[in-house]
């Protein structure tokens, strides 16, 4: 079954009724909240009393983020899991923020995200358990070939944000408390704080969305480098700001926690946790590429 929800009308129509398609359901864009609520309900419907239950062993609820799936990631990992294991992987694609509070709410049985303090916040709070890291990325400031703003030479991320708000040039902001969106804060805080300006536009959409956007504006934003690298043949922006110690993308995986939600399914989270972070899964990981170039590099470590 896939499913792919742009907005919040469309996800009305999703939730009625899916469309088949390859081994996996993904949920895609539309504002964080709109597809938490869906998702959740999705989710929900998938286990109500009455449910085959040999069928709901053999399915995986997994949320995570926009990058993952808008870069081609999960296309290129999860059939293989899948092929060897017996398994279904229903994932939805959300803000980190969001898929946080989908499996808070008990409605996955894993989270895959890039958020680390949010991430040991929800380890602590009992939401989940068994975090472990299993891959990097990197984040970029993208914008118009012409650089208006100057920021190529800004000499860091912070920086450049600085010099983006002092030329009153547009940026795009995620502003959906992904990942991506709460880095962009962290290097608002370096900055001396965000200041909103006329061109600051908060887009509350998935990273696609905002890529598109920005172009259109010919306008800044931060993305991961892998959504960024599958989308560029259809933009006209170009990296302008990488490199920097800062933009570090870690991603961490975290099983949801059975005791606080009994009826996930645990066994089937920690078969994929194990395969995503064993030798085999690091090297799919690791050979996953767009025109030659890896977007993301394997860093699997034991639970935290």
């Amino acid at each position: 079954m896939r499913m792919i929800v742009s907005n919040a009308s469309s996800a009305a129509s999703a939730a009625r009724g899916a469309v088949s398609g390859r081994g996996f359901t993904r949920v895609m864009g539309g504002m964080a909240v709109v597809l938490a609520f869906v998702a959740s309900a999705c989710f929900a419907q998938a286990l109500k009393p009455g449910t085959e239950r040999t069928a709901t062993e053999r399915t995986i609820r997994m949320a995570t983020t926009t990058s993952t799936e808008n870069s081609g990631l999960l296309g290129w990992l999860l059939p293989a899991f899948e092929q060897k294991y017996g398994y279904t992987v229903r994932v939805v694609s959300v803000g980190t923020g969001a898929a946080l509070k989908i499996g808070a709410n008990g409605d996955a049985d894993l989270v895959l995200v890039h958020a680390r303090a949010a991430e040991e916040q929800f380890v602590a709070s009992g939401f989940g358990i068994d975090r472990r890291d299993v891959m990097f990325n990197d984040f970029v400031i993208v914008g118009p070939k012409t650089d208006p703003a100057g920021i190529r030479t800004a000499g860091s991320a912070a920086a450049s944000l600085k010099s983006i708000v002092a030329m009153q040039q547009r940026f795009v902001s995620r502003g959906d408390d992904s990942g991506t969106h709460q880095m962009e804060l962290a290097l608002w805080r370096v900055a001396g704080g965000l200041s909103k300006w006329p061109g600051y536009l908060a887009a509350g959409r998935g990273m696609g969305e905002v890529l598109t956007m920005a172009d259109e504006l010919r306008g800044y934003t931060l993305t991961d480098r892998g959504t960024f690298s599958s989308m560029r043949s259809k933009l006209d922006l170009v990296v302008l700001v990488e490199g920097d110690r800062s933009l570090s993308n870690p991603y961490g995986i975290i099983a949801v926690n059975p005791v606080r939600h009994p009826h996930v399914n645990a066994q089937g989270a920690r078969a994929l946790m194990d395969w995503m972070t064993s030798p085999e899964g690091q090297r799919r990981i690791a050979s996953f590429q767009i025109d030659g170039q890896s977007l993301f590099f394997p860093s699997a470590t034991g639970p935290r």
